[in-house]
């Protein structure tokens, strides 16, 4: 039984539905979304060429129908899921936002969940996960172009609006026949996903409304990085706001080019760095050095790539368009890190030195961080 989808879409996606999309029945939709990708386009772009999200593509290909690209529904509880994966093998995590990539290829071990919280803590593959978010799971069976190479196999799970949150994918070394006990095991095939259009985000409260000098006073007063998150909620600040409302004592803004110059000088120099990528459900994290840095310019895009053995980064640098050099005070001493945002005000990627906690800030990395450029003013 095919799964049930919205006629309604993502805000950003809604400019690019035709009046016909939302009427569109699975097996039409099945169609229209094989035609796109078979012009070259990715399947989330396939989607929202379509007008719809990837979540609701991906859905549309449940149940019975002659169409090669086949989706399964899954059942949680998706810490289980996640727990199963370890003897897979070696697989390739993924998470992303609507600016940035992140893959890690490795064993997920060590996955744990508390109330909607997880946690993946394996050496490779580092996650935060926010399973309150999880809404809808699928295998995905893909075969490739060439009928030489093997088929993609995957475990997709979406959020209630129908974007990814987090995507596990099957890579020469897994052992495949695991993979698809993993995805037998948790198979649910009647059953029917229905995606609800996304909530505009609100709009954050006028400067005047936020006591900045309190802001202030709590952020000096911070033991531990992860007081941030609490800090600005009692604040009642959004992120960036609260960097502008400290700027000059624990914030600066930096130039907009500057994930590329980070990344370079992280190759050269040869420091750990920690890269994070977050999607509406899960924070993807990487603990290591990056060697191979590439960009990449097409007709619609600028990337710069990080192209890694075992770690792989896509950001999009033409949608970067707020940068800012962060501190928090800990009980080790200052954390620095390097966050982008998007035209939305999306948190597009964070970058640290590697550090463990109760261990100090590398001085590699403030090395670095003092080398990148910061925001100039327009003559």
């Amino acid at each position: 039984m095919s799964a049930v989808l919205q006629t309604q879409t993502r805000p950003d996606a809604a400019s690019h539905a035709d009046a016909g999309t939302a009427r569109l029945n699975p097996a039409a939709l099945r169609e229209r979304f094989a035609a796109a990708r078979s012009s070259g386009k990715r399947a989330k772009d396939a989607a929202e060429s379509l007008g719809i999200t990837e979540g609701q593509a991906v859905a549309a290909h449940a149940g019975t129908h002659e169409h090669a690209l086949k989706a399964t529904p899954l059942k949680g509880p998706w810490v289980e899921i996640l727990q199963a994966l370890e003897l897979c093998g070696p697989v390739m995590a993924l998470t992303r936002n609507e600016a940035t990539v992140h893959e890690k290829t490795g064993v997920y071990r060590n996955i744990s969940a508390q109330g909607h919280m997880g946690l993946a803590l394996g050496e490779e593959i580092d996650l935060r996960i926010f399973f309150s978010r999880w809404h809808a799971g699928f295998y995905v069976f893909e075969p490739a172009n060439d009928p030489k190479n093997p088929a993609s196999e995957s475990l997709q799970f979406f959020d209630a609006h129908g974007v990814a949150v987090h995507k596990v994918f099957a890579r020469p070394e897994t052992d495949r026949e695991a993979f698809r006990d993993v995805a037998n095991q948790f198979s649910d095939a009647g059953k029917g996903y229905a995606f609800t259009p996304a909530v505009p985000k609100e709009a954050p409260k006028p400067d005047a409304e936020i006591d900045a000098a309190a802001l202030a006073q709590g952020w000096s007063q911070m033991k531990d990085t992860h007081e941030f998150f609490g800090l600005i909620g009692k604040a009642g600040a959004e992120r960036q706001q609260a960097f502008r409302l400290v700027e000059g004592r624990f914030t600066q803004r930096a130039d907009l080019g500057i994930v590329r110059k980070l990344l370079d000088e992280a190759s050269m120099d040869g420091a750990p760095i920690m890269v994070f990528v977050g999607s509406p459900g899960c924070i993807q994290i990487h603990t290591g050095p990056v060697k191979r840095v590439e960009p990449m310019v097409t007709p619609t895009a600028q990337w710069i790539n990080v192209l890694d053995s075992g770690f792989n980064l896509h950001l999009r640098e033409d949608m970067v368009k707020s940068a800012w050099i962060v501190e928090k005070p800990t009980t080790e001493g200052l954390v620095t890190s390097v966050e982008v945002f998007d035209g939305a005000g999306e948190l597009m990627a964070m970058f640290f030195g590697a550090r463990k906690p109760g261990v100090p800030e590398l001085q590699a990395w403030r090395d670095i961080v003092a080398r990148l450029p910061r925001f100039k003013e327009a003559a």
